[in-house]
């Protein structure tokens, strides 16, 4: 693909899909450059500490689900729009964005989660 803001998009996707699906390991020595500066704070920083924990996620949580809204790419970054199911039936949305090195690995991470409500003041989706 010529268009790295394209597959800059692409490669957050199956970044964060490989991950959130129980291969975070495979997910960072695919997609993360020489380092990961991890801005969540429940999450260390490093690569290691996002393999623990996305892996502690997993053991915890395999039914979980993820899909995809829209993905939105700028420069260096990448942003995801997620609609997250978990067990029991709690839905989050989540906004995640991603930076990326020249050689098209992801370096850096921030997001925010929003537990879905069930009623909406303006009747308008999270989406």
């Amino acid at each position: 693909m010529s268009d790295p803001l394209a597959q800059n998009k692409e490669n957050a996707i199956a970044f964060y899909q490989t991950a959130y699906s129980g291969q975070p390991r495979k997910a960072v020595e695919k997609y993360v450059g020489d380092e990961y500066i991890q801005h969540n704070p429940l999450v260390g920083d490093g690569k290691e500490a996002f393999i623990e924990y996305f892996d502690q996620m997993h053991r915890e949580y395999p039914d979980k689900h993820i899909r995809f809204v829209r993905a939105v790419a700028e420069g260096e970054l990448v942003a995801l729009h997620t609609h997250q199911t978990w067990p029991g039936g709690d839905e989050y949305v989540t906004m995640d964005f991603f930076r990326f090195d020249k050689q098209g690995k992801i370096v850096e991470h921030w997001d925010s989660i929003q537990e879905i409500p069930a009623t909406s003041a303006n009747g308008n989706t999270l989406y």
